[in-house]
């Protein structure tokens, strides 16, 4: 279980280890190297998904780990509440980079002709606060759409224990 400190409250979140053990142990490394902190939340598409883990509140991008193989073939479904990590067009792309689904997202899902997003977490606890940082106002930042106007932080994501 990990814990999502952010600007607009706290929500926690239950990893899938034995379905996306690669993402996990990815993901991990980069709560324990305390990277996600002050983070922003910098891309905000009501109906649809909250991004983050990868900007500061200046939009400048931090450096990562090297990808992590993508696992969206594990038959865990994109639906609201899940965390899968964000890719690029390269489907073996993700590194630090992660999104909330805030509705069940199935066109993001693996199948054939589309390898899809790998899920490796869901929202256990604060899923308002999800919806509430998704309901933000956005606009245009350093070249970026869906940029929330006043950032949305997350001030720390730590370990929970167990």
């Amino acid at each position: 279980m990990l814990r999502f400190e952010t600007s607009l409250g706290d929500f926690t979140i239950e990893l899938l280890e034995k379905e996306a053990p690669l993402s996990v142990a990815n993901f991990l490394k980069y709560v324990d190297d305390g990277f996600f902190d002050n983070t922003m939340f910098h891309r905000v598409i009501p109906g649809f998904v909250i991004q983050g883990g990868g900007f500061t509140e200046d939009m400048s991008q931090k450096r990562t780990h090297p990808p992590v193989k993508n696992e969206a073939d594990n038959d865990v479904k994109n639906k609201r509440g899940t965390l899968s990590m964000a890719r690029t067009n390269d489907i073996n792309s993700a590194t630090s980079q992660f999104f909330v689904n805030l509705k069940d997202n199935g066109s993001l899902d693996h199948s054939r002709g589309n390898f899809g997003y790998a899920v490796f977490a869901r929202v256990t606890e604060g899923m308002d606060v999800v919806d509430k940082i998704a309901a933000v106002e956005t606009g245009r930042k350093r070249g970026f759409d869906d940029v929330p106007v006043e950032a949305v932080v997350m001030k720390s994501v730590r370990r929970l224990p167990a």
